[in-house]
């Protein structure tokens, strides 16, 4: 049996960055993993180009990971964006921050992150063994035993960031809950975040591809408003995507109705009453010419004219109140139900995971099982998209590597005497 001070579980962003600054003191840390290479999720992450990080103030990002940001506070304030960004760029590689405010490298390589990540582990004599799934963890006498098919290793931590069980062909198929849970830790219920929605059917099949900049829309559940977002909305074959679901999705369940406005900034009362004035003002145009004055795509307006049961040659004479109201409705709220979302192989995250309330916010460490951390996607914690998942993985990884360099520093410390 071969023994280390610090065991890491999984070799992801949050996995290599705990290791190296657990490391950075001479701790022996070794990190298992079950894929035949680290970092497999990280080199998909923005379609390959990593999306590090957000630009803005540290403290803005609390708002962007919902009911758990206030969780995350100590985590983000000990290790900032800025933080991140001069980890990487003083080791040689450049970020560039874009109009809505990503970063990313500048080379727009995703295995240039993953390089330096394994370079720095190179340097802290931090053990890398990949093809090597744990399937157990036991703990008795203050020692962790890590049971993987080839062998059995004992420390005194154990740091689990195994990811969530979004994207399982990169090897995130939940083990870190199984190996919580076995622990005695809570574990929340899981599902699939930042993922599309699928409508059945979808009426707007035919205008796949067409996207919507700032589309406001609403969520309702149980025949009440639910929530109202605005966002980015891109019509799919099977229903809706693009940064503005992706990021409501976290907050979306099967069953719930969403309502899409196709009307740019007006809301129901102001279009409904601006449409009037115009069919009024023009008797001798047609329905689908004062339409076109409103910033919806052509396809769409046909679309929205064949639902709504107007004929496209219709005068604004003949247009009655009834067929108005109802234009009105499919304008600015129509209403598409989720039949399902999209499912983990498809899922940028996953929510839910390893209960935050059993985890100590300013070390991340079990407040259950002592020498027991965690780090990144396998806890309870998802953010939106444009780098705060990321982040989030940077930061709870570092304080985790920190807290078990200080661990380890303390016990080789020799007791003052006087």
């Amino acid at each position: 049996m071969e023994n280390a001070e610090c065991i890491v579980i999984g070799a992801g962003p949050a996995g290599l960055f705990s290791a190296i600054h657990a490391a950075a003191a001479g701790c022996r840390v070794l990190v298992l993993e079950k894929n035949a290479e680290p970092g497999a999720k990280l080199l998909l992450s923005g379609s390959g180009q990593c999306n590090l990080t957000h630009d803005g103030e540290i403290r803005e990002f609390l708002t962007h990971y919902g009911d758990h940001g206030k969780f995350l506070k100590p985590t983000l304030l000990s290790f900032t964006n800025r933080n991140l960004i001069d980890f990487f760029e003083s080791r040689g590689l450049p970020l560039m921050t874009e109009e809505n405010g990503k970063i990313f490298p500048e080379t727009r390589q995703s295995g240039d992150v993953l390089e330096i990540l394994l370079s720095e582990c190179r340097k802290q004599g931090v053990t890398i063994r990949c093809s090597e799934p744990v399937t157990e963890i036991a703990h008795t006498g203050g020692l962790f035993t890590v049971t993987t098919p080839d062998a059995m290793y004992r420390a005194a931590t154990v740091i689990i960031t195994t990811g969530g069980a979004s994207y399982p062909k990169c090897g995130t198929t939940g083990d870190g809950y199984r190996l919580a849970a076995a622990l005695g830790q809570p574990v929340t219920e899981i599902a699939p975040a930042l993922t599309p929605l699928l409508i059945r059917p979808f009426p707007f099949a035919a205008l796949a591809g067409i996207s919507f900049e700032r589309m406001h829309f609403s969520v309702w559940r149980d025949g009440k408003k639910h929530t109202d977002q605005n966002g980015d909305v891109l019509f799919t074959h099977l229903g809706l995507s693009g940064p503005g679901i992706l990021d409501a999705s976290r907050d979306i369940r099967p069953g719930d109705v969403i309502r899409l406005s196709f009307a740019g900034t007006m809301r129901r009362e102001e279009f409904a009453a601006d449409l009037a004035k115009r069919a009024s003002e023009n008797p001798g145009w047609q329905v689908s010419t004062i339409l076109a004055k409103y910033p919806i795509p052509e396809r769409l307006n046909r679309k929205l004219l064949k639902f709504t049961g107007i004929e496209e040659d219709l005068k604004c004479a003949h247009f009655s109140a009834s067929q108005r109201s109802f234009l009105v409705t499919n304008c600015t709220e129509f209403p598409l139900t989720v039949a399902e979302m999209g499912g983990f192989s498809i899922a940028m995250v996953t929510r839910g995971g390893v209960a935050l309330e059993g985890v100590n916010q300013k070390t991340m460490e079990s407040k259950i099982v002592p020498g027991l951390f965690f780090a990144g996607e396998v806890l309870d914690v998802d953010g939106d998209t444009g780098g705060y998942n990321l982040q989030a993985a940077f930061s709870t990884g570092y304080l985790a590597g920190m807290a078990v360099r200080k661990q380890q520093e303390m016990k080789k410390t020799p007791p003052v005497t006087t």
